[in-house]
Formats: structure tokens, sequence, C-alpha cells
């Protein structure tokens, strides 16, 4: 079995590759994420960590999903200007990737494996925690704020 997030690679919004090994020593924010859905706001406390902790070694990823309710139906173009333009997010983008059931990415079936039920996604906003040695911490329930102390405290021990 897979022991390191680094093992990983999604694509970017862009279309190039993004081997999960590029934040390597970093502590990685894995956050599956939608643009027409009531937790969308989210993006805002998301940009909030980052910007308040890229400097200490966070990197916030967010993976588009289209799986809950049809919730992020654009194109890559659009997804990254949407937040862009609503949010200013700044922190790396994923293309849409499937996040949950057999279609999911490999990265999410392995965080599944090791953190068991908690660590699969029930709605857009779930977010999982990966320490700055590649191994996950944990995860947190999407109605759960990037910004709540929950979250914070977890990345601050992490950092």
């Amino acid at each position: 079995m897979t022991k390191f997030a680094y093992d990983f690679e999604f694509k970017s919004i862009d279309g190039d590759p993004l081997p999960l090994e590029t934040f390597r020593d970093k502590v990685l924010l894995v956050v599956n994420t939608a643009s027409k859905c009531g937790l969308t706001p989210q993006y805002t406390g998301l940009e909030k960590l980052y910007s308040e902790y890229k400097d200490k070694g966070l990197v916030v990823l967010g993976v588009p999903c289209n799986q809950f309710a049809g919730q992020e139906p654009g194109t890559e173009a659009e997804i990254k200007s949407f937040c862009e333009t609503n949010f200013a997010v700044d922190f790396p983008l994923a293309h849409k990737t499937d996040v949950k059931g057999e279609t999911a990415h490999p990265f999410y079936k392995w965080a599944k494996e090791v953190l068991g039920e908690p660590a699969e996604p029930v709605w857009n906003f779930h977010k999982i925690l990966v320490g700055k040695d590649g191994k996950l911490i944990g995860a947190f329930g999407p109605r759960t704020e990037p910004t709540d102390p929950e979250v914070t405290g977890a990345i601050e021990r992490a950092l």
C-alpha cells in the first residue's frame, strides 16, 4: 500500500502535470471544491488560510469536483476564472476530478484506505490534511469552515 501523498499526481487546472511531490516538506490541505454550492463561500476562508500560512509552509490544493448534485458543471477555464474573479484564489487548483466511489482519484482512494470513512468526501469542501512527511493527518467535513480552530490548530501543529 502507498504510504505517502507524494506518490500521487493530479492534473492542474491548466492541464499540466501536478505531482504532489512538488509539495514535499510542506503541509497540504486538499479540498474538493465546487462553484455552485451553498458552501462555495468557503473559498474565502481557504484563500485566507493560504495567505496566512503559505510562508510557513502550507499549500491549499483545490480539487474541483462535479460529483455532488452537479455543482461544478463548468470547464476548467470557467472554474479558474470563477475562482480568480470572485474569490481572488491564488492557491493551486487541480483539473476537475472525481473524489468518491469507483472513479475516485487514487489519492482519495488511498486516503479512505488510511483514514477510513472520515476521509471520503460526502459533499463539496471536504478537507484532507497531509503532513510535511507526506502522511495523512486527518480529515474535516464540508461544514467545518477552513478557518475553524480545529482546522487552523491542526495546520499549526503540522507546520
